[in-house]
Parts: C-alpha cells; sequence; structure tokens
C-alpha cells in the first residue's frame, strides 16, 4: 500500500496539481476540490505551515548602507554634468534588513522550490504588464500566516464538505486555512 492517493495521474502531473493547489490554498485560503485532492494538499499544506511557524523569528535585524538615488519633487532622477556626461546623483543612506539565519533560509529555499510564481494584477490596470507585481509567498507565510498559528499544535487547515459534483458525483469540499 502506497503512502498517497495516486489521483488517477502521472507522478508529473500528480506533483504539479499539488504543487498548484498548496500554492493557492496559502495564496487565497481557501479552495473547493475533490475529497480526495483535498486531503493530500492538506498533508503538504500543514507541512509548509508548520516549518514557518517554526522559523517566524529566526532572523536577525541588520544596518546596512546602501545607495539611493536622489530625486526631485516629480520623482524623477536628479542627475548632473560630470566630465561632459550626465550621471545620477546618489545619496547614501542607513537602512536596516533582516537578514535569515541559516534554518529560516533552508525554510525559505524548500518554499521557494515547491510554490509556483504568483503574479498579482491589479482590476483598473488590467492588461498592462507594468502593473502587474509578483507576490513573495515564503514572506507572506513568515509575516501573516505563521503569527496566526504560534499558539497552536497542528490542524492549520479544515475540510468542509459541500456536497456531490453535478458532472462525475465526486464529493466536493471546501479546503481552508482555520
Amino acid at each position: 500500500m502506497s503512502g498517497y492517493r495516486k489521483l488517477s495521474r502521472t507522478a508529473a502531473q500528480r506533483k504539479a496539481l499539488l504543487r498548484n493547489q498548496v500554492t493557492q490554498l496559502l495564496y487565497n485560503g481557501k479552495i473547493v476540490t475533490t475529497e480526495s485532492k483535498a486531503k493530500e494538499v492538506q498533508k503538504i499544506a500543514e507541512g509548509f505551515i508548520a516549518l514557518a511557524v517554526k522559523e517566524k523569528d529566526n532572523f536577525e535585524t541588520v544596518t546596512v548602507k546602501a545607495k539611493v538615488a536622489r530625486k526631485d519633487a516629480n520623482g524623477k532622477r536628479v542627475k548632473e554634468v560630470v566630465n561632459g556626461k550626465k550621471a545620477t546623483v546618489f545619496d547614501e543612506v542607513d537602512k536596516e534588513i533582516q537578514r535569515d539565519l541559516p534554518s529560516r533560509l533552508n525554510a525559505r529555499r524548500k518554499m521557494l522550490a515547491y510554490f509556483y510564481p504568483i503574479t498579482e494584477v491589479p482590476e483598473e490596470g488590467k492588461g498592462r504588464k507594468r502593473n502587474t507585481k509578483k507576490v513573495d509567498l515564503p514572506k507572506k507565510m513568515f509575516e501573516e500566516v505563521a503569527p496566526k498559528y504560534v499558539n497552536r499544535n497542528g490542524g492549520y487547515t479544515r475540510i468542509v464538505k459541500i456536497g456531490q459534483r453535478k458532472g462525475d458525483a465526486a464529493m466536493e469540499v471546501l479546503l481552508e486555512l482555520v
């Protein structure tokens, strides 16, 4: 007996399906799927949430010096002539950044290797590439999802049965974060 459901798919199709559903569950907070798929997705998602909860505070804050382009009132870069050429003027500022410790960095890399990239498209700027932005899902896991579950020992997701699907009478469920 295998330790997982095969879901009537080849290995590559099954892995892609589970990656997609786990990514969408953790991004949106809930998905509607069949019962057997939900049980497989639940196992994987709870593992990633547990990893995020464990590594939530495992970073150090570091102050670094960064060069930032000086901008005018309109938000455009200030340029000055140096040796007959226009060059952007840079200011040096101190910035505080969070640097992951090795175990949190490993957790972040595991998440990045598994999750599919997500691009948000705002409603008013549809159809324009410059309006889109990439979502950093591991950052969302550490900063939004993990703090909700700090005092909880597992059981981060819930399966609610909806009913049978009209086409093939498969049991549909709502898989959501608690």
